[in-house]
């Protein structure tokens, strides 16, 4: 059996070809509406070259508005004969307005329609992630805040090291998160150029001026070689991901003391009954499951950035058929590591420290803090060291420290006693205020673009 598509030049398609390049409908889909504002920004370019009449611009901007909407509320989609998406564009247009409609690829490859709705794409993910991880160090900064007294050790090894507090271990994830959701500017940097005008990668022979597209779309700028577009294809879906994988292992790390400090033996955390599940035949048992599966799906994304790599690594210069691989584990890894930042932060307000993990802090733990004690009296350190190991050895060491005094003791900044919450919001802020920056540049050129 054969089948026709738009990009065959009238050539019939074998079935079974349609059908094994074609399968990505699902991820396909998730483009449509940046494919639509894609086009809306083509039109401007068009129009701005004077290769539409004011007239056939009208009526392009009209259709691909009310294709918007349709699309919006599901009445829009790739139909079955469509080979994807950027077909079913063309073929309505085509459909509603006749020659007007076919006008709307003139200076445009499937290839940049393509770069450009993922890349519009990746504006909305990647503004979407970083707020997902900004609610989750909020809800950190709020546990640091309220549990910054409370007293437990703190472990290296997984052995019980030196005096801590569930403030300071909170503080510690928040740093975590910040420093990662700080190196966003820089792929946005890269991501904010855009891809029309490439072409299928090597310009095309028209007097367009893409800064025109690019400016009604909210890029910052172009691209500075237009055969750089497909060169680079899976460069900025690997950074992404990469970018998603480093939250990912911020919050695998968190999750992952979760449930070690939420059980009996640590005794740590008392996690919040209405997070956690039952077993179906122990009544006694209560599981961490939402943190274990978070920390599970963060190590999913890593899987899908290994996929992104593979696909990208040894290809040769210039556009190949493998890019349209990439979107799945692009579209799935954004999406999984947004859904597990949000669950794990809807949990942590009711996350509360053991009261008796406060008496944990004793003995052996309080070693270091005697060692260094002596020190302070003109012992040298490491005198003061074998001292004390020795008298741990004997079993003669005794030490008390009121909590207070241990808190006195560490007053560097960062410390057990001066953890720097106050700046740990303002970075928080700030980098907030960097992303609310770009999402309503970004946002207003969308909402213009649709008329709205």
């Amino acid at each position: 059996m054969k089948r026709s598509t738009l990009w065959g030049s009238g050539r019939p398609t074998n079935t079974t070809l349609f059908a094994f390049t074609t399968d990505d409908r699902e991820w396909d889909a998730a483009l449509l509406r940046w494919d639509l504002l894609g086009s809306l920004g083509h039109v401007e370019g068009l129009a701005a070259a004077r290769l539409l009449s004011v007239r056939d611009a009208a009526r392009l901007r009209g259709a691909l508005r009310v294709l918007l909407r349709e699309a919006a509320a599901g009445r829009f989609a790739a139909a079955e004969d469509d080979e994807d998406i950027h077909s079913a564009i063309e073929r309505a247009l085509t459909a509603r307005l006749g020659a007007a409609g076919a006008r709307i690829h003139a200076g445009r490859s499937r290839n940049d329609q393509v770069a450009v709705a993922v890349r519009l794409w990746l504006k909305d993910a990647l503004l979407g992630l970083h707020e997902a991880g900004s609610r989750l160090a909020d809800a950190l900064l709020g546990f640091a805040r309220r549990h910054r007294a409370a007293l437990w050790p703190g472990y290296t090894h997984t052995r019980a090291a030196m005096p801590s507090s569930a403030g300071q271990w909170a503080h510690a994830h928040i740093c975590g998160l910040l420093d990662t959701m700080e190196g966003l500017p820089a792929l946005w940097a890269r991501l904010d150029r855009c891809p029309l005008g490439s072409g299928a990668g090597f310009g095309v022979p028209l007097a367009l001026d893409p800064a025109v597209a690019a400016r009604s779309l909210g890029f910052a700028g172009t691209e500075p070689s237009l055969a750089a577009v497909q060169f680079g294809r899976g460069k900025l879906e690997a950074d992404a991901l990469w970018f998603a994988v480093q939250l990912g292992h911020d919050l695998g790390r968190l999750c992952a003391d979760v449930v070690l400090y939420g059980g009996e033996e640590f005794d740590l955390l008392a996690l919040p009954a209405g997070w956690t599940t039952g077993s179906s035949i122990m009544p006694q048992k209560r599981n961490p499951d939402l943190f274990e599966l978070a920390r599970a799906r963060a190590g999913e994304v890593e899987g899908e950035l290994a996929t992104v790599l593979r696909l990208k690594a040894n290809l040769t210069s210039g556009y190949h058929r493998d890019f349209q691989r990439l979107k799945a584990p692009l579209l799935r890894g954004l999406g999984t590591m947004r859904g597990a930042l949000a669950a794990v932060a809807a949990a942590l307000p009711e996350l509360l420290p053991r009261p008796g993990a406060a008496a944990r802090v004793s003995g052996g733990i309080l070693a270091a803090d005697a060692a260094l004690a002596l020190a302070e009296r003109g012992v040298p350190f490491r005198t003061a060291y074998r001292r004390i190991a020795k008298e741990l050895a004997d079993r003669t060491f005794r030490a008390e420290i009121a909590p207070k005094r241990l808190f006195e003791r560490r007053r560097v900044a960062g410390g057990l006693g001066n953890l720097g919450l106050d700046k740990a919001a303002a970075r928080l802020r700030q980098t907030r205020r960097w992303a609310t920056r770009e999402a309503r540049r970004f946002s207003a050129a969308t909402v213009r673009l649709a008329g709205g």
